[in-house]
């Protein structure tokens, strides 16, 4: 898990294309693009914000809810 510090959003790196890092939301999503530059590896906080973020939008999505 990766910080885009231009964008200030949590992904995980799905690979690269041209100069540019693609990352995908934690909770799901469209990929993006990122600068490799502004990109830094998540703290533990961080890491384990994004699993309660994920988490929460896999019991919603479970249940039938929508997750906001």
């Amino acid at each position: 898990m990766v910080i885009d510090t231009a964008s200030d959003r949590l992904g995980y790196v799905m690979g690269r294309e041209g100069p540019y890092v693609q990352l995908r939301p934690v909770a799901g999503g469209r990929e993006w693009d990122a600068d490799p530059a502004q990109v830094r590896r998540a703290t533990d906080e961080e890491r384990l914000r994004a699993v309660a973020e994920r988490t929460r939008a896999l019991n919603s999505f479970s249940s039938g809810g929508y997750f906001r």
